[in-house]
């Protein structure tokens, strides 16, 4: 949509121009964005209700935050669980967002054939949609007819992937924009990604039980500070094989990946949740690239898989993951779990991980005891965080005692003492399972 002013001024007596034209331009465009949806253990999820959703995670598109819903009874209760619905809503707050949709079903066969459904690329009769407020939506009520559905390459592995784009309508007056020059983001992963696996020029072989793999001694040094000392101080020129010890082959290629182009190679075990093997959480995909960063000095790789790792924090495996990143000096993930345990200190005590934890990393009772105080001083302070002894009261006293809050000068006395209060609630309320309420 475009708009145009100019005005012109009298010419004097010696011909001279009073005024020159001047000119705007007003512009509407679409700021656009994608998230993939993966519903796993679809069958699990059927008999929810109608009217009840799964969510996506939220994602931001134009300045919003957006959600996937999908209904495996449906939407509408008139159709009696014959269809699925799907939807996408407004997540935050706004006011009359204008904005365009398209919906894919992803075909999980070799033929993909995906279910779409659009609104870019075509002329709407009213225009974009318009949701009024959060929580507004647009979709489908019988996006798919459900038997049709389970039986269909769209479903696979009780697995349902979907696809949605969202276009968020925005108008400016941008003068700046008629003569511009539209500059690519930057390829230069790219290029490297391609030197490593061209092997041009390679310098150094690693040895990683039994496979090899071709690199650069420059490239590396100057992304690993680890890598530098070893090859520039710590080793002689002409040493070009190098044989590590204490590495799968598959985690030492996705080192190398993220050295030459920046990002975690695309690996469907890194990103798979472990919490049906929450004792060895050490010996995932994530954890063993994590103690790989560690090793080399790559901060930024460490931060991606504490970000990976983090997905997975729940009652069974928070101590589990605490120990991990206590051990990698992950500090991010170690203090979201030292939080996340303190919230829900009783149901963490009863679980399986806690024990491993006072096992075998002692140290980090009293930092978890520290957190509780944190979070006790928050609950006074009229904070978010829930008080570990209504948490007590709750659910860890069946013996009807009374467990009053006491305050202590000395911050190790009060731990300690809150240490043997909270263990032999705990252990005295052995009947009840694992994160149970009273």
């Amino acid at each position: 949509m475009y708009h145009n002013s100019s005005g012109s001024g009298r010419r004097n007596n010696n011909n001279a121009i009073a005024g020159c034209g001047t000119s705007s331009r007003s512009v509407t465009e679409t700021v656009n964005g994608s998230h993939n949806f993966v519903i796993k253990g679809y069958s699990l999820a059927k008999g929810i209700g109608v009217g009840k959703h799964i969510a996506s995670e939220t994602f931001t598109v134009g300045g919003y935050q957006w959600a996937i819903y999908f209904y495996p009874d449906g939407k509408n209760p008139e159709d009696n669980s014959a269809y699925v619905s799907v939807f996408i809503a407004l997540a935050s707050d706004g006011t009359d967002v204008r904005a365009l949709f398209e919906l894919t079903l992803i075909d999980q066969s070799p033929n993909a054939k995906h279910k779409v459904h659009s609104h870019f690329d075509r002329s709407l009769e009213s225009g974009p949609y318009t949701l009024k407020y959060r929580g507004s939506m647009w979709g489908y009520k019988r996006f798919f007819k459900r038997a049709q559905l389970e039986a269909s390459s769209f479903l696979k592995d009780d697995c349902l992937k979907i696809n949605c784009t969202v276009g968020v309508v925005v108008s400016s007056i941008d003068c700046s924009k008629l003569n511009t020059i539209h500059v690519p983001e930057s390829d230069i992963g790219a290029h490297f990604g391609m030197l490593l696996e061209n092997e041009e020029g390679s310098d150094v072989t690693f040895s990683v039980n039994g496979e090899r793999f071709h690199a650069h001694k420059l490239v590396l040094a100057a992304r690993s500070t680890a890598f530098e000392t070893e090859f520039f101080n710590g080793m002689e020129e002409d040493d070009h094989d190098v044989v590590v010890t204490d590495m799968e082959p598959k985690v030492f290629k996705a080192l190398l990946h993220f050295i030459y182009r920046d990002a975690l190679i695309e690996d469907e075990e890194l990103y798979m949740s472990r919490s049906s093997f929450l004792d060895s959480v050490s010996e995932t995909f994530a954890a063993k690239l994590l103690a790989a960063a560690e090793k080399y000095g790559l901060p930024r790789l460490k931060l991606m898989c504490e970000s990976v790792l983090c997905k997975d924090i729940s009652i069974d495996s928070v101590a589990y993951i605490l120990a991990l990143a206590d051990r990698y000096h992950a500090t991010q993930l170690k203090s979201i779990c030292l939080q996340f345990s303190a919230e829900n200190l009783i149901a963490v005590m009863q679980s399986d991980g806690f024990e491993y934890l006072k096992e075998n990393c002692p140290l980090l009772q009293s930092e978890l005891l520290k957190t509780v105080a944190g979070c006790e001083e928050e609950f006074s302070g009229e904070g978010k965080c829930r008080s570990v002894w209504a948490q007590f009261s709750d659910g860890g006293d069946t013996n009807e005692r009374s467990v009053r809050q006491q305050t202590w000068e000395n911050g190790a006395e009060r731990s300690q003492s809150l240490w043997v209060q909270l263990s032999d609630g705990v252990n005295n309320n052995d009947d009840r399972s694992p994160g149970q309420e009273a």
